[in-house]
């Protein structure tokens, strides 16, 4: 029986830990790829065995996903241990990668204003990676044909937030990613899409300041009338892993209810029905 497997940067929480347990439901075996420290690994172990609960194996990775070094030790061991004769390829692609620098471009004092180091790692990290393991993948006759990458970004890609500017470039770059790659590896029948989530509350989102006031604003001029969920999202990236969406690709998807495209007045804009 041939085996699918889905390769998910930023595997351990939010949007990277709801999408392995929701690919994992629908057949997918699980190469995670996280970052955590001792203190949030009982959350990592979780996703582990709710993955393999579906009876898919798990095969998680604690590193660096911005480390060349060690992407290529990885991608390497992923060619080694599960390039079989069943299956020697990687079908779904999820970066979900959220780890950057919050603080303002511009500042007297350079201390309290981003580094270059920092903007660098910001994008690196939050976009660049993705071009780097999908690299390392083709390289190594690991990308399947067909397969699917799908990137999480935000709106910040196209709007402003305080303290957001790195974060927000990030985005706006992954975005751009995800149409060069929809453009080169479309002779291979390999799709690339981005998915623009709502506001969701997730160990990421909680990094950003004043993110109380966002959660709450979200929720009041969403239609559905509650804010988006990592499950939420989940969903509609099996949707786009589904062979009947091989024609979409390129695209930026909101996956937020509805919730992008009110302008909000102040009035809470769901209604309980009579």
């Amino acid at each position: 029986m041939v085996q699918k497997w889905a390769l998910v940067l930023g595997a351990s929480s939010g949007f990277g830990g709801a999408t392995s347990v929701a690919l994992a439901k629908n057949g997918y075996n699980i190469i995670g790829v996280h970052l955590d420290r001792q203190v949030t690994m009982p959350l990592v172990n979780q996703v582990i065995k709710k993955i393999e609960k579906t009876g898919q194996k798990a095969v998680f990775f604690n590193m660096n996903a911005a480390d060349a070094i060690k992407r290529n030790d990885t991608l390497d061991e992923i060619k080694e241990r599960f390039a079989t004769k069943e299956n020697p390829h990687i079908n779904v692609i999820i970066h979900s990668l959220a780890f950057g620098t919050l603080k303002p471009y511009i500042s007297k004092n350079p201390n309290d204003c981003i580094s270059q180091a920092q903007m660098q790692m910001t994008l690196d990290v939050m976009a660049h990676s993705l071009v780097y393991w999908t690299q390392g993948l083709f390289q190594r006759d690991l990308l399947a044909v067909g397969a699917r990458i799908i990137g999480l970004t935000s709106a910040g890609s196209h709007t402003v937030f305080p303290n957001y500017g790195a974060v927000s470039a990030a985005k706006a770059a992954m975005e751009s990613h995800i149409r060069q790659l929809t453009m080169e590896l479309g002779f291979m029948k390999v799709t690339a899409n981005a998915i623009m989530a709502g506001v969701t509350d997730t160990p990421a989102l909680r990094k950003i300041p004043g993110n109380e006031n966002m959660l709450e604003f979200a929720k009041l001029k969403n239609p559905g009338g509650r804010l988006t969920t990592a499950e939420d999202v989940a969903n509609a990236i099996v949707l786009l892993c589904d062979e009947k969406a091989n024609w979409i690709s390129g695209n930026v998807l909101d996956v937020d209810g509805g919730e992008y495209i009110v302008n909000y007045t102040g009035e809470k804009i769901s209604k309980p029905i009579k």
